[in-house]
């Protein structure tokens, strides 16, 4: 497993015996540092949300005891949860919640509370919940220290395991995996000016209630209050384990200030070299990616598919949009011989799909592409970010659900762009695009042709030949940049005024 992976997958589970939530509870109710069980219904974290947006930003306290506050990466690898003590364990439920311990890289404290039947008791912290190997010394007990996230587990491989099927640690941060996948693209609660020359903002999510789920149920609730000096925000995840596994967000922003770079939706993931990208790469491996693409959707019925790169110097693409219906960073190269990793395994990583559910009014998806010699970085985010900025003292509801899974839902019967492949020289750059799909099986060639477009130097060479290897067709051309740094391509496959694929849109860079 590479350390990026470890990093944000933290405190592999380790047995122990110790008492299960009950007694948790009962601490809390006799300790002061719980409290007694407080009302909790959908209007709770809204409310806690305007009231904390209403006050000056305060950041959080990251001090830490002296036994944990300077851990390495592998003494902070040395605390693992206490599996015995999963919350709902043994009850009969369909999943198990697993704490995570501060410490490291993960300083800010999350407070953690459980619902049930319409009370919310505090998770007070105990260092029993955890196991300190190696000769780690616990902290004092009687601090509490809170935690510093938490992971999901339940049983969609097997009914007789519960698998890690989410985690929530580190900012805003949050990610799953759908029926056989390993961790890959992850997802924020909000991002604020991403790509900024002036540094970017990082939301954190500062408290989380997680809803006692009810035997035989399929989903899982989790709440969570987001804090930052630009605004706080609510939000309510359902979480529905399964191939794929889908989250339904809620989220209401009330900003401090004026917001005019804001990210919803957002993903952040990792590209570090492919075919349509491998200058200066000296490696075993085709392929090395979370995530090769890019794909946008909009009410009209038009798809855009744009492959990632690993650029020279940042990059910030925006596709302007006025009807959203969905956008995600895919990985659609699932063959094992297309990165040839026994490891890492990047062919099991999930795409991610956000559905925009309700009226998102105009905006733009924006890709931000950073430069990166090193796969343990995630150099790329993608979100939406409205054409108008939020305003200081307002309330700004979005809905949207996540789909994490092989593939993201079947929007129409368009074909699709599958691998894109550049090479040649500075003067003459070929490209290689295929295209796969249903309706393009048993396509006849009569009448097809591709149009491409280039806003600087010049197109030539356009070929569309059929690919039987993939049972499909493939589309090449040749561009002369003449000394442009940069060019803006995009390439159609038609049948006279009718599209047959997605639309695939490129930045080539010198």
């Amino acid at each position: 497993m590479h350390r990026r992976d470890i990093l944000l997958a933290m405190g592999f589970a380790a047995m122990a015996q110790a008492p299960l939530l009950g007694s948790l509870i009962a601490r809390a109710e006799a300790q002061e540092t719980g409290g007694k069980a407080t009302p909790f219904d959908a209007e709770t974290v809204r409310r806690l949300a305007r009231e904390l947006a209403a006050k000056p930003f305060a950041a959080p306290n990251r001090d830490l005891p002296k036994e944990i506050d300077k851990l390495s990466y592998d003494d902070y690898r040395n605390i693992r949860f206490n599996t015995d003590r999963s919350l709902w364990r043994g009850q009969g439920s369909p999943f198990e919640a697993q704490l995570f311990h501060r410490g490291f890289l993960f300083r800010d404290r999350v407070d953690l509370s459980i619902v049930t039947d319409g009370k919310a008791q505090k998770l007070p912290y105990s260092p029993e919940m955890f196991r300190f190997d190696h000769g780690l010394k616990p902290p004092d007990p009687k601090i509490d220290l809170g935690y510093s996230g938490f992971r999901l587990h339940s049983p969609i491989n097997r009914p007789d395991y519960f698998d890690e099927v989410a985690v929530f640690q580190g900012a805003s941060y949050f990610r799953a995996i759908g029926k056989g996948q390993t961790y890959g693209t992850s997802a924020r609660g909000l991002s604020i000016k991403t790509g900024d020359s002036g540094g970017e903002e990082f939301p954190a999510f500062r408290e989380f209630w997680l809803e006692q789920p009810r035997p035989g149920a399929d989903s899982v609730v989790v709440h969570a209050l987001l804090d930052s000096p630009s605004g706080a925000a609510a939000h309510r995840f359902t979480i529905r384990p399964g191939d794929p596994t889908l989250m339904t967000v809620e989220m209401t922003v009330y900003p401090r200030e004026d917001i005019d770079q804001v990210g919803i939706g957002s993903l952040t993931s990792m590209f570090m070299f492919g075919p349509n990208d491998r200058a200066g790469i000296d490696d075993f491996r085709p392929m090395v990616c979370d995530a090769d693409g890019l794909s946008i959707a909009t009410g009209k019925g038009e798809q855009l598919w744009r492959p990632l790169s690993n650029p020279q110097r940042l990059q910030i693409s925006s596709f302007a949009v006025s009807d959203l219906r969905g956008f995600g960073l895919m990985q659609r190269q699932r063959s094992f011989f297309d990165y040839q990793d026994l490891e890492a395994r990047y062919e099991r990583r999930p795409s991610v799909w956000v559905e925009s559910i309700g009226d998102w009014g105009d905006g733009s998806v924006v890709l931000v592409e950073i430069p990166t010699p090193e796969e343990v970085h995630d150099n790329i985010v993608a979100f939406w970010r409205p054409r108008e900025p939020l305003r200081k003292g307002r309330e700004y509801a979005s809905t949207y659900r996540l789909h994490w899974g092989w593939d993201g839902p079947k929007l129409s019967d368009l074909g699709r762009f599958g691998a894109t492949r550049v090479g040649g020289t500075a003067e003459r750059r070929l490209f290689v695009l295929d295209l796969v799909g249903d309706k393009l099986k048993d396509l006849s060639p009569e009448g097809l042709s591709a149009r491409v477009t280039a806003d600087k130097g010049e197109v030539a060479d356009i070929v569309v030949q059929q690919n039987p290897e993939i049972q499909g067709w493939r589309l090449s051309f040749a561009l002369a940049p003449g000394g442009n740094e940069a060019v803006e391509l995009r390439a159609e496959l038609l049948r006279g005024d009718e599209r047959l694929a997605e639309s695939w849109v490129y930045r080539w860079t010198a």
